[in-house]
């Protein structure tokens, strides 16, 4: 059974919206200390609807392909809307990610409402809620355990506690 999907492999080889987009009405960044993938989002909007959206990661095969998916789902959508793409639905609409890199699905959508957190305070936007109801879940790359709080402060103590 092969490790990734068509999906995540099709999205990893050929990514889409790669670059950087000058003057941006947003920027986000976030980065995971324990795998070192990094991801940067670049957002432009007109009349509230995401019109571009690029992205820059550094990173794992399916952080690439993660990037990838995200800036697909949330082009052309409202900022409302944007912020309502969770990482279950990242990983979702690759088909699945393996259970050791379900963290790259968090970083995604997380650079996203990161961009457009940073659009809204620029232009001093009354707040747009992330309406996400469901809990957000990361999975220890170490102990293959599922978190629901935390997330950072475990991964820290266990990858110390793998280095012994």
């Amino acid at each position: 059974m092969p490790i990734y999907s068509e999906k995540v492999m099709d999205h990893f080889r050929n990514p889409r919206n790669v670059g950087i987009i000058e003057n941006a009405d947003g920027i986000g960044e976030v980065g995971n200390p324990v795998c070192g993938d990094m991801m940067t989002f670049y957002i432009k909007v007109k009349d509230n609807i995401l019109e571009d959206i690029k992205f820059q990661t550094f990173g794992c095969g399916a952080a690439i392909a993660v990037s990838s998916m995200v800036s697909e789902m949330a082009k052309g959508k409202t900022i409302e809307e944007a912020m309502k793409i969770t990482n279950n639905d990242v990983a979702k609409e690759l088909q699945g990610l393996p259970k050791n890199k379900l963290h790259c699905s968090n970083l995604g959508a997380d650079a996203l409402h990161k961009a457009i957190e940073n659009y809204i305070e620029k232009n001093k936007i009354s707040s747009v809620k992330n309406n996400n109801d469901e809990k957000q879940e990361c999975r220890c790359p170490y102990c293959n355990i599922t978190l629901r709080s935390d997330c950072e402060l475990h991964i820290k103590k266990c990858k110390e506690e793998h280095k012994k």
